[in-house]
């Protein structure tokens, strides 16, 4: 499997590609969706499905544009629904653009197979109230949005948010992946399982 990372939009959050044979997903189209659809054409792939961990503007400004242009269905956890009638959803302030409203069907965590990859969807709260972690455990690699970043977490004062249950679907979900692992963060650097267990500031404790 091949992963590829795209900063993109007005935050810099990190889109992934991930390929396989000659299927592929999106995990948090950000913004303009240019750069993943070379990337998509120059590899041969099909895109399958684009997959949201969250329902913040910052992590689905691509979303319409993609769907439109692939036919790829958008994912993402009912829970984060109500997040696209209120700005962290839909943008429109401090001077960012209101988002177009794009189609979306409910994900619900469980066992999935994404372009023909084994998938385990984790419902990973404290950020968003919907928020998705996606492990794809041939990849050694799990997409975990904002919920935990390379030596830091997510935030929790949004709406929405809570410290307490980010730490628990921290300690759930993630820290018990194999220690390699690595996690594909929202923003910044990417990190690993191990490596947070044993240095990140915020989850000491563990």
């Amino acid at each position: 499997m091949d992963i590829a990372t795209f900063p993109l939009g007005a935050l810099q959050t990190n889109c992934y590609v991930l390929g396989n044979g000659r299927e592929a997903v999106v995990v948090d189209p950000g913004g303009d969706p240019a750069p993943l659809l070379k990337h998509i054409e120059a590899g041969g792939l099909t895109l399958t499905a684009i997959l949201n961990t969250h329902l913040h503007f910052d992590h689905t400004a691509g979303n319409k544009a993609l769907a439109e242009a692939t036919g790829a269905p958008i994912l993402a956890n009912d829970a984060d629904g109500y997040l696209l009638d209120t700005w962290l959803g839909r943008g429109g302030d401090m001077g960012l653009p209101l988002l177009d409203l794009y189609e979306w069907k409910n994900l619900e965590p469980g066992e999935a197979t994404f372009a023909g990859a084994q998938c385990s969807v984790f419902h990973t709260p404290g950020h968003s109230p919907g928020s998705l972690t996606f492990y794809f455990p041939d990849a050694g690699a799990a997409f975990v949005g904002d919920l935990i970043f390379y030596r830091s977490i997510g935030r929790t004062d949004f709406p929405g948010g809570d410290l307490d249950t980010l730490k628990r679907s921290v300690r759930k979900h993630i820290f018990t992946l194999p220690p390699e692992t690595r996690l594909l963060s929202g923003h910044g650097p990417e990190t690993s399982v191990g490596d947070e267990r044993n240095h990140n500031p915020f989850l000491g404790g563990f």
